[in-house]
């Protein structure tokens, strides 16, 4: 006898256990973020003028969450290198009072796109020689826009609230190279080829597929750990991810995608440095995400727990104001900046603290997603860390979340030193290294939410 294939959207229909009365309700909405006007672009600080047009636009999304208890989460992406503390603080207590949410229901994500402006202050000390008053006014302007939009979205995801069907899966994507343990870059072709990468990486493409009654994608939410530096130039571009998600929504029109970062503070896009090859790895991740759309997915109970808090991540020793005044009049520009910006810190509030408010969100999904979202450029250790202590590759784990303050090194990469071990921090304005135990305070404090 001949086999009969359903519509999925008749599946729909038929399966017994699936209730809309109980089931999740999800709603997402988009704006586009490119600013208007030439601005400073973060990320690199050899550049030497504002942007020069785009190649690409910005987006901020949201996808608001609504299990069937009630209980609610919004994420939000952006299209941005980061955001800092101050500006974290800011819009979540705005979109507490306007639209209800508590704290830990809020989750803020950035690409990491070098291609993208700067927000705030953040990076300062990076961006310090080459920001002149006029431009600062331009940044700020632009991140009040930015907080205005962000508001925008979130209201119109939560009105577009509808019973939805989630589900999960995971797929594969290997572009991304350890770049600490693969030097010089220029013999990471051959060496892939030949199967001799070095170093830890993760290649998981986490994926969330959001459907309404009828069976259509509305939304796709989808991770993947890799700096998003395949380009340098100065047009506004979304970079790797911004293609992605563009590939995506091509190809389901009235979706929205949604691109989080994951633990790739070491890990590069190679090789690098052409828009094809930006399109490339972009239609590459696009297509893993849709290899998983097409393969059977998970059911998520409609089931959300959402957690989150600040702890207080040790420093190691603490510049004086001696010492600070001593750096102020270094020959490298970067120690000067940050030393003028830790002057400015010490003077505005009586001292230089010797930890870091270090912000950790938990997510639970149903009965299996176990969503980390940390701060920070953190590096790929974590990752594979907390998968292998937690829930495999049904842990998620995001970076560069709610607040993008400096690099985040295992205990490994701490010791061992370099740009990610802690040569960066300087260019955030961290006044020292982290503590050695750092890493452990960390997973403990994850471990306990």
């Amino acid at each position: 006898m001949k086999t009969q294939i359903l519509p999925f959207t008749l599946l729909l229909t038929l399966l017994p256990f699936y209730t809309w009365a109980d089931s999740w309700k999800a709603g997402a909405a988009s704006v586009k973020i490119t600013p208007d006007k030439p601005m400073w672009m973060a990320g690199y600080g050899s550049r030497k003028t504002p942007s020069q047009g785009k190649r690409t636009d910005l987006f901020a999304k949201a996808l608001v969450l609504e299990d069937a208890a009630g209980n609610q989460g919004l994420i939000l992406t952006m299209d941005l290198v980061g955001i800092g503390h101050p500006f974290a603080l800011e819009l979540t207590k705005t979109l507490q009072e306007a639209c209800g949410f508590s704290r830990a229901q809020i989750a803020l994500c950035t690409s990491h796109t070098h291609s993208g402006p700067v927000v705030g202050r953040n990076l300062a000390p990076l961006h310090y020689w080459s920001v002149d008053p006029e431009q600062q006014k331009l940044i700020d302007e632009y991140t009040d826009v930015l907080e205005e939009k962000l508001l925008g979205i979130t209201k119109q995801a939560i009105a577009n609230l509808a019973p939805s069907r989630l589900q999960h899966g995971n797929g594969k994507c290997t572009f991304a190279v350890n770049r600490r343990e693969n030097k010089p870059y220029d013999t990471v072709p051959d060496r892939r080829a030949k199967g001799t990468l070095k170093g830890p990486v993760d290649h998981d493409v986490p994926v969330l597929s959001v459907r309404d009654a009828e069976g259509k994608l509305t939304a796709v939410l989808f991770g993947y750990a890799c700096h998003a530096t395949v380009l340098s130039a100065t047009e506004w571009n979304g970079d790797y991810p911004g293609y992605a998600q563009e590939a995506l929504e091509k190809a389901h029109p009235g979706a929205i995608a949604l691109f989080w970062a994951g633990c790739g503070g070491d890990q590069n896009p190679l090789p690098r440095s052409e828009v094809e090859l930006a399109v490339h790895y972009g239609g590459d991740l696009a297509a893993r995400v849709t290899d998983v759309l097409k393969a059977p997915m998970t059911e998520l109970d409609p089931t959300l727990v959402t957690g989150f808090r600040e702890i207080p991540l040790p420093l190691q020793k603490i510049p004086t104001a001696e010492e600070l005044a001593k750096t102020a009049e270094s020959t490298n520009r970067f120690e000067v900046a940050r030393a003028n910006y830790l002057q400015r810190k010490m003077k505005r509030e009586g001292a230089i603290g010797d930890t870091y408010p270090f912000p950790i969100g938990t997510w639970k999904l149903g009965k299996e997603i176990d969503f980390v979202f940390l701060g920070g450029e953190v590096v790929v250790d974590y990752a594979v860390r907390l998968k292998r202590e937690r829930r495999g590759t049904q842990t998620w784990v995001a970076a560069y979340a709610n607040d993008v303050m400096a690099y985040i090194p295992s205990k490994r990469v701490l010791l061992e030193g370099g740009y990610e071990g802690g040569g960066s921090n300087v260019y955030y304005g961290l006044p020292s290294l982290w503590d050695e135990s750092a890493e452990e305070v960390i997973i403990k404090a994850v471990a306990s939410q």
